[in-house]
């Protein structure tokens, strides 16, 4: 069966997540949807990744094997008709080998997460960052992210509902930077655990807040305790960005 790589951009707001789940709206139950309506046949569409309820994506990959070939234009502008009204858009669509997995290819995935550093509540932006309202020391908050830079045990920053095999993770980049109002998380790993971005943001912000010391939050990823974690930020500001292959 012909193998086809999908680049996906959505907005998580209306979104139970990723995952396929009964009753409920998801963005790969209304992706498999789609491909059902163009095909006739009932085939899950797979993801690198399980975005939470309300995370959005810039370029999530997913890959679909279909019975037959397509060209990939017409594979990218059909499911794209039976996607609408959701907000989820397939930017690209690809011809792949079998061996390519969506998930289990990917060499490194690419987080932000958006904060908006003013009083002024959220108007166009609403559902897409956190707003804050406290000026926050970025410096301080940029310099506490490199004591979570490199490989340790993220137990503190894991939902207690993660089913990772292993709370080792390599982070591989956590920069902290300010454009105007706006300041970015940016996060880099080949595979983060559930809620990790959002529990590490969260735990980043107390520091920019002064609550917290880069000592702090050191002491809390060495508590290897889910219970010595920050605030969890919300799901709003954080976007897959992109996702690496071989």
């Amino acid at each position: 069966m012909p193998r086809y790589k999908l680049i996906i951009e959505y907005d998580g707001t209306p979104f139970s997540g990723w995952q396929i789940q009964a009753d409920r709206l998801t963005v790969q139950g209304a992706l498999t949807t789609a491909v059902a309506a163009l095909t006739g046949e009932e085939i899950l569409v797979q993801g690198a990744g399980r975005t939470d309820a309300g995370v959005h994506a810039r370029a999530q990959v997913a890959h679909v094997d279909l019975s037959r070939d397509w060209e990939t234009d017409t594979i990218r502008d059909a499911l794209n008709a039976h996607l609408r009204p959701h907000p989820v858009a397939v930017l690209a669509a690809e011809r792949v080998g079998d061996d390519f997995n969506a998930r289990t290819s990917a060499i490194k995935r690419h987080y932000r997460y958006i904060i908006v550093n003013r009083r002024p509540d959220l108007t166009l932006e609403r559902g897409q960052a956190w707003r804050i309202p406290r000026p926050l020391d970025v410096p301080a908050m940029h310099e506490a992210a490199q004591r979570l830079v490199g490989k340790h045990d993220f137990t503190t920053f894991r939902s207690t509902e993660c089913q990772a095999k292993s709370p080792v993770k390599t982070l591989d980049q956590l920069d902290v930077v300010r454009e105007g109002d706006r300041v970015y998380v940016i996060a880099s790993a080949r595979s983060f655990l559930h809620n990790q971005v959002r529990s590490m943001v969260g735990s980043l912000v107390m520091v920019g807040d002064g609550k917290w010391s880069a000592d702090d939050l050191a002491g809390a990823l060495a508590a290897r305790d889910r219970t010595a974690c920050g605030q969890v930020a919300p799901p709003d500001g954080l976007y897959l960005m992109s996702v690496d292959y071989p």
